[in-house]
């Protein structure tokens, strides 16, 4: 996709007329345009041809729409057309309804080239876009947004019709999680709770048979609803059991430390999987049951206006219902995905063994990776990975150190949208040096043994890691917040070794970090300067800690015949601020 501007500026208003280039070069252009109306987030009816190299390229996923009554089309229809001047959309839309090509959840490609669309060409109120091949547009696309207010204004009715989209759009997009990790059912899923899990799927199916004789009928019959109307009990029971299950999980590790979080997830490997799997097809089962009772409201809301207004309340309560839990198994898959990731990156057998207790550590290890196997296509529709993680532009290690080992494990350490900006790798004192004469052929042996520390600076946090237990086990040490930061040293002279050193000073502790005489003084000033750039000391800490002095000082005003305080006090602004 280009912007068929072929410019980043923002055309004002007098320019609008003069965009006519991109226009009409695309209207030389033998294909057909399209006009894409989203009408909710997320989701766009479509006037006009949708070629399938243009879904394909705006990643755009139809909706079936068989459930959406033939009066609620010929009202949205209305709606379109009559939203502002009716020659934006297309040119023609007395007939808008026999043009309308389908309903398309949105995707990533086509929602950004949406939503910039002060920097898209403007013509007669549309932002325009157009597919390029060859040098040449084979297609132009006009973008419109429609809100709930300018609907409303527009046509009375249209929110039911609008509420049955959006239900449509759940259930497509939860539908497409479940079909994603169809594997694990035999792999994983029976073996674990075979029972229960029969009991999920024997409601999805109940409900999914229901949904495809709608469609096919285009209406919910009263014999189909009573069917599942029946089941809404059960529904419901299913959906908020793996709810609480996954909370749990949740809470669970929300409570435990790095390598707590780590055992837990390790250890509950598989229930995890189940119950997170479980709650996304009792999810689709609850979201299809809700979208058939809409349908159902809306055919008996011809005659009952208080039935057509419960469609747009079903849609906004499964909406709130929809989103919590798909946050929560999101969240969860993460967890346990990140870690099965590390794992797969380190070299030895797994900290503890996973699914179960293995005697043999291969064995383990196999049982992981065909679990990573099996989930991450879920994890990765849930939640899509970020890129590789890069190196930072200041890197602070000896000439010789690669940190592609690291970084292939840090990656996964990173939370959404955190940048890493600075990597260190100190060199601590070598234990063989505090050694006396009688000890030295020990000495080589210890200082091999010493490990050297990690140190990743984000723009959120620092993370510390022995590098051996990072790149053994994928275990961090400690992550200090950049707002508990204090002071920042970084003296020019080295070490009576020629090493550089940076003194870090939070509000609990006093860190130093020593780096090898082969490391650039530049490189160690830079990491310094990153780490300085979050020094802070509270008002609340400086007060407290000017308290003492100011009641030393007051007790000595009082008592003034003892003279002048023997100790030569600094004053309150000494303790401040550090000085080198």
């Amino acid at each position: 996709m280009q912007d068929s501007s072929d410019s980043t500026k923002t055309p004002e208003p007098e320019e609008e007329g003069g965009s006519d280039t991109a226009d009409s070069r695309a209207e030389d252009s033998p294909e057909a345009s399209t006009d894409l109306v989203e009408v909710r987030p997320g989701i766009a009816v479509a006037l006009g041809a949708v070629p399938a190299e243009l879904a394909a390229e705006l990643k755009l996923d139809p909706l079936d729409m068989g459930l959406l009554a033939p009066g609620d089309r010929t009202r949205l229809s209305a709606a379109l057309a009559s939203i502002g001047n009716a020659a934006t959309l297309g040119g023609n839309l007395a007939n808008a309804f026999a043009n309308v090509e389908g309903v398309y959840q949105i995707g990533h490609t086509a929602q950004a080239l949406l939503n910039a669309g002060g920097t898209l060409a403007v013509k007669d109120g549309a932002n325009l876009g157009a597919v390029f091949m060859d040098g040449r547009i084979v297609h132009q696309v006009r973008w419109h947004r429609v809100t709930r207010a300018n609907a409303a204004d527009s046509a009375a009715g249209i929110g039911p019709a609008l509420a049955m989209i959006a239900l449509q759009a759940m259930l497509t997009q939860v539908t497409g999680l479940v079909r994603t990790n169809i594997a694990l059912t035999s792999e994983v899923l029976t073996a674990v709770r075979q029972e229960q899990w029969a009991e999920v799927t024997g409601l999805v199916d109940t409900v999914d048979r229901a949904l495809s004789r709608a469609r096919e009928l285009q209406s919910v019959t009263t014999t189909e609803w009573e069917k599942v109307a029946s089941k809404e009990d059960a529904l419901r029971k299913q959906r908020e059991t793996y709810r609480l299950h996954v909370g749990e999980h949740i809470r669970h590790l929300g409570q435990l430390d790095a390598q707590g979080r780590r055992q837990y997830l390790e250890i509950n490997a598989k229930t995890i999987v189940f119950d997170a799997y479980a709650l996304l097809a009792s999810l689709k089962a609850w979201t299809g049951y809700q979208t058939l009772h809409a349908a159902r409201a809306r055919l008996v809301g011809s005659e009952e206006g208080d039935e057509a207004r419960l469609v747009e309340i079903i849609e906004r309560e499964t909406a709130e219902e929809f989103n919590s839990a798909l946050a929560e198994t999101t969240r969860l898959v993460d967890s346990l995905a990140r870690e099965l990731r590390i794992i797969a990156e380190l070299p030895g057998p797994a900290a503890l063994p996973l699914l179960g207790k293995w005697k043999d550590a291969k064995k383990a290890r196999s049982a992981g990776a065909l679990l990573l196997e099996a989930i991450r296509p879920l994890a990765d529709a849930l939640h899509p990975p970020a890129a590789e993680l890069a190196a930072p532009g200041v890197l602070c290690a000896p000439k010789s150190w690669s940190p592609k080992r690291y970084l292939r494990i840090l990656q996964w350490f990173m939370e959404e949208g955190e940048i890493l900006r600075a990597l260190g790798l100190d060199a601590p004192d070598r234990i063989g040096a505090i050694l006396d004469g009688a000890k030295e052929k020990v000495a080589p042996a210890i200082d091999k043994a010493a490990a050297r520390n990690l140190v990743a600076v984000t723009d959120r946090r620092i993370i510390t890691a022995k590098s051996n237990a990072f790149l053994g086990q994928g275990e961090i040490g400690q992550e200090i917040p950049l707002d508990r930061v204090r002071y920042v040293r970084a003296p020019a002279a080295r070490d009576a070794s020629g090493r550089a050193v940076i003194d870090l000073i939070t509000s609990e502790e006093n860190i130093r970090w020593l780096f090898d005489p082969d490391v650039d003084s530049a490189e160690v000033a830079a990491l310094a300067a990153v780490l300085a750039e979050s020094m802070n000391l509270p008002d609340e800490e400086r007060i407290r800690l000017q308290q003492p002095l100011h009641a030393s000082l007051d007790a000595g005003t009082r008592d003034s015949s003892t003279g002048p305080d023997p100790l030569d006090r600094p004053g309150p602004e000494a303790l401040t601020g550090v000085a080198e």
